[in-house]
Order: structure tokens, then sequence, then C-alpha cells
């Protein structure tokens, strides 16, 4: 059982959760003993909250104030909020230079607004906590840019900085944020070309890289912040 310092159950709040690697998200973290908020826009989430016995708000990562009624309903719920993961879709993929602004804007209100807009909303709840965690789900094209997904590899590279600068702004209140950066997941189809690239000789399956989130916001991981965690079966050769 997942208990806070006050023995109480410790709360998550998981977005993108319900389908792939949000849902694995989720089930890790009630298996773990955590209470749960789910956010997604499909009527998916709901039957998963009733499976997880987890609240359910459905809205677009993209939509800030579908952001602050689903932070704002898990403490109606609960009280609390101890955890946020931010997992959110896949932004517009396209030649570089032929991406237009709007996909750009698009992919920025996708990939990286929703960790500082939740991170307004939830940050005081943790601070008079007197501490909490988080998690960003990127991508190791953050760390290694690919042609294949150029908004991605871009806003997520810039994701990991912001996740630094908050990780270092509010490591003294016992608040922490990593990212972790995915290679392959199975839920997205690879040909035999790719898979010859990663060393593992495989893709990740959904319950490692739930493994890896519900490792960073546990005690265990009490003294790691501000890191980007590679999570891609040695596919990426930066050190």
């Amino acid at each position: 059982m997942t208990e806070a310092t006050d023995g109480r159950e410790r709360v998550a709040l998981v977005t993108a959760a319900s389908r792939g690697i949000g849902a694995g998200i989720a089930r890790r973290l009630h298996r773990d003993g955590y209470r749960l908020a789910l956010f997604a826009r499909s009527a998916e989430v709901e039957e998963l909250a009733g499976e997880l016995d987890a609240i359910a708000v459905r809205g677009s990562v993209t939509d800030p104030a579908a952001l602050e009624r689903f932070a704002a309903s898990a403490m109606d719920r609960y009280g609390r909020i101890d955890a946020v993961v931010v997992n959110t879709g896949h932004p517009p993929k396209g030649e570089l230079l032929e991406i237009d602004d709007e996909a750009w804007h698009g992919g920025l209100d996708m990939v990286m607004l929703p960790t500082i807009r939740l991170a307004r909303a939830v940050t005081p709840v943790m601070e008079a906590a007197g501490g909490g965690a988080w998690v960003n789900i990127s991508t190791f094209g953050a760390l290694e840019p690919s042609p294949s997904f150029p908004v991605s590899s871009a806003l997520r590279a810039a994701l990991g900085a912001f996740t630094k600068l908050y990780a270092d702004r509010h490591a003294a209140a016992g608040i922490r944020m990593n990212a972790v950066l995915p290679g392959f997941v199975e839920t997205y189809p690879i040909d035999e070309a790719v898979r010859d690239r990663i060393p593992a000789g495989r893709s990740a399956r959904v319950e490692e890289i739930a493994g890896t989130v519900a490792w960073l916001l546990s005690d265990d991981a009490g003294y790691v912040t501000g890191r980007n965690l590679v999570v891609d079966g040695g596919l990426t050769r930066s050190w």
C-alpha cells in the first residue's frame, strides 16, 4: 500500500489515461495503492475509472479550463494531490519546413502547456502538503531529434528544460519533477528496420514504462529530480 507520511493513501493524477501508456500507468499506480483521478477525451476513461475505483474527467489536454476542472475535481474528491503524471498525445508530423505555424502552436498546446498549466494549479497544493512528485511522459526524440517527428522532438526537448527548471525551483519544498523518455513502445507499430536499430531487439512493454514512472513517483526515488530518464532498450546513442 502506498501511503503518505500521515498514513493516508496517496492520490495521483494521470492525463491521457484512457488507453496505451496512460492506462498502463493508471493500472500500475492503482496496484501500488494510489487513489486516482484520470483525464482523457474519450469515454474509455470513464470505463477505466470504474475498473480502478477512480474519478474520471473528460476533456482535452489543450484546454486550460478542462485541466483546472480536473485538478479541482481531484481535490474535491480526495482533498490532496501527491503525484501527477502528464501524458499527452502526438503532435503533428511532417517535413520540417512544411509544418505551418498553426501546427507548431498546436504542438506547444499539446506537449508543453499541459504540464505548465497543471503545475500552476497543483503546485500550491503540494507546497501546503510538504511535497509531491511529477513525471512528464516525453520521448527519446527529445534527446536525439528525429526527422520523423520534428514537432515532438523539438517541443519535448523544451519540456525537458522546463522539467529541470521546475525541479530546481521547487526541490526545497519537497516537490520533485522528472521526465520519462520512452523509445518505441508496443502501442506504436514498427517495422523490421526500426526493430533492428534497437539493441534490445524489441519495443518496450507498456508495463515497463509504467514501472519506471511508478518508481520515479515513489520514495525510493526521493533524491531524483530534474532528470530526463531514457527508457529505450539502448536505442539512443547519446551519453
